[in-house]
């Protein structure tokens, strides 16, 4: 199994340097009304079409999941490409560097391997299960923080869309509890950035009480890959099919699993 997927990890960068060269060097262009508060830019469209293409190309016969066009071919077969061709929209339309490119590989429904290019900051995280996670040629690991009081936790944007009074309930409460315990709060505006930094160390924790496979499947792997905890809201196994994304430096993953549990139950 490792050896396949391996395999595939040069298909992988090589298709994260097509897009983030596509994204130092155009404009976003105009913009798409995805739902309330939400869009695509002409550009996310742009590279997700360049980097399905040089998939296609590649990988045949490994189905493709990108933000912005769905699926293209079989996506009941065990491998499933998930591509977030511009992670962080937001940020990149405000001109904000924070924002990347996320190509995940799915096997089954579990982050497999995963790379995320960070363009305007000029660094590129990967990793293959079992061979672990590196930033460049360089491996890294998640950071030794053992008390939630010194713990920098990047939480994930709120809710948008007519079911966003309920859901930030839910967040609002969460960054409550959060602001009273760690050392500091954050919120970055891209789920690839936040676990591509818990997996170097640069932050602790990272809590996204969503889980759209495009944001994360490639940011579980390395963060996995790295030493961290990467599970759901309720401490189970992190999958594709699980409802929020939380990753963890092992020496506060229970503690971030107690505090999140005793939030939403009281929420």
């Amino acid at each position: 199994m490792t050896t396949s997927v391996g395999a595939l990890l040069p298909v992988a960068l090589d298709a994260v340097t097509i897009a983030a060269d596509l994204i130092r060097s155009r404009a976003p262009g105009l913009l798409t009304a995805k739902g309330d508060r939400d869009m695509a830019s002409d550009l996310d469209y742009a590279v997700e079409r360049a980097v399905r293409a040089y998939l296609r190309d590649r990988a045949p016969a490994v189905p493709i999941l990108g933000e912005e066009e769905g699926v293209t071919g079989d996506a009941d077969g065990d491998l499933l490409w998930a591509l977030d061709p511009i992670d962080g929209t937001a940020n990149f339309v405000h001109g904000l560097p924070l924002c990347g490119v996320s190509l995940g590989l799915l096997h089954r429904g579990r982050a497999v391997l995963g790379v995320i290019d960070l363009p305007f900051l000029g660094t590129c995280y990967s990793a293959v299960e079992h061979a672990g996670a590196h930033v460049g040629e360089r491996r890294i690991t998640a950071s030794a923080t053992s008390a939630l009081h010194d713990a920098i936790v990047a939480i994930g944007d709120y809710a948008v869309g007519s079911d966003a009074e309920e859901k930030n309930r839910l967040r609002l409460a969460l960054t409550a509890a959060l602001a009273a315990e760690v050392q500091r709060v954050r919120m970055l505006g891209s789920s690839a950035i936040d676990l591509a930094w818990v997996a170097e160390g640069r932050l602790d924790v990272s809590v996204s009480m969503s889980n759209k496979p495009w944001d994360t499947a490639a940011g579980v792997v390395i963060a996995r890959e790295a030493g961290a905890t990467v599970v759901d809201h309720d401490g189970s196994e992190h999958t594709a099919t699980s409802t929020a994304t939380i990753a963890a430096a092992p020496g506060v993953a229970e503690q971030i699993s107690t505090l999140i549990g005793r939030t939403l139950a009281v929420a």
